[in-house]
């Protein structure tokens, strides 16, 4: 069985045998590191070789066995396999809930940091050597006039909006007429220029542009009522980690609008637009939401003409 399947879908006599195959696959102390290290990211096989400094037959054995307990799952991305970890089962809520609390050690966390850089600089290389053409480059799958008016009539009242990743500028007009002080985040110092050209030549003077990633948002907590996140956490390293950010950011009820492609399998994505990831399926957002602390709000879902859909998703801060 590929996903773990609760006591109450298992037919009467295999709640026993699965129990031992799941404690089974739990019981090495590797096997526990790489349940650790997947709590919220996903890696490929390639990534946790080098993490855990393992020859791919090896640590492939050590999937398997996973895998077949329902622990993990796997999906592909283009040419590559990625592993994450499944939902915690009943039967192990405690043992996830003990591990997650656990510090991974120190060599694993370098070679996690190192692996994040890596994606964050090929994302950056991509706006900086193809900024100029981001737009017609985006429009090859979702152009902003299919989000962008569907995102802004979700905003809510209040002062302080943030939009991570602003593009060329659009969105951040909305915010503009609707908030007192906005701020624009971007990692691409190409993008945040074209972003505040926008703004200048649209005599927009309520922004404030901050070159940098969500750690900078998360370093002011509790100091926005709405962000936005427009079609940008498929170009992101850890998606995961920019959900706790932006938890931190936010003020208790604010909002967290996100834009951003369901799952698909066009690979020239990667290429053509820069894309890290392939979309991403609409409960991996949720599940990442609920782990940061937020909870699901409105949500709109949107197929285009070229094979690609659309999730416009709302998330609370309580």
């Amino acid at each position: 069985m590929s996903e773990y399947e609760s006591t109450s879908q298992l037919s009467p006599g295999q709640e026993i045998p699965q129990l031992a195959l799941t404690l089974k696959a739990a019981g090495d102390p590797l096997r526990l590191e790489i349940l650790r290290l997947l709590s919220q990211d996903s890696y490929s096989v390639f990534e946790l070789c080098r993490i855990f400094d393992l020859r791919q037959p090896a640590l492939s054995h050590h999937l398997k066995v996973l895998s077949q307990a329902g622990l993990v799952n796997k999906h592909r991305e283009g040419n590559n396999l990625f592993y994450r970890r499944t939902a915690s089962s009943p039967l192990l809520a405690q043992l996830i809930t003990n591990l997650d609390q656990l510090p991974l050690a120190e060599t694993r966390v370098q070679a996690v940091a190192r692996i994040s850089e890596e994606r964050a600089e090929a994302s950056r290389r991509f706006f900086a050597d193809y900024g100029n053409c981001f737009r017609e480059q985006q429009e090859l799958i979702a152009s902003y006039s299919v989000y962008g008016p569907q995102v802004a009539q979700l905003l809510k009242p209040g002062r302080q909006a943030l939009e991570v990743g602003p593009g060329e500028g659009e969105f951040l007009q909305e915010l503009a007429q609707r908030f007192t002080t906005v701020t624009a985040l971007d990692l691409s110092s190409a993008m945040l220029e074209r972003a505040q050209s926008f703004a200048d030549e649209q005599g927009i003077n309520n922004i404030e542009f901050v070159c940098n990633d969500t750690r900078a948002a998360a370093a002011r907590p509790a100091s926005a009522d709405t962000i936005v996140v427009n079609m940008v956490l498929h170009h992101t390293p850890d998606p995961a980690q920019i959900f706790h950010d932006l938890h931190n950011a936010l003020k208790r009820g604010g909002q967290l609008l996100v834009a951003e492609l369901q799952e698909h399998s066009q690979d020239w994505a990667r290429e053509a637009c820069g894309d890290l990831w392939l979309g991403f399926a609409p409960e991996q957002l949720s599940n990442w939401a609920e782990s940061a602390g937020l909870t699901d709000g409105r949500s709109v879902y949107s197929a285009l003409r070229n094979g690609f859909q659309i999730q416009i998703r709302e998330f609370i801060k309580p």
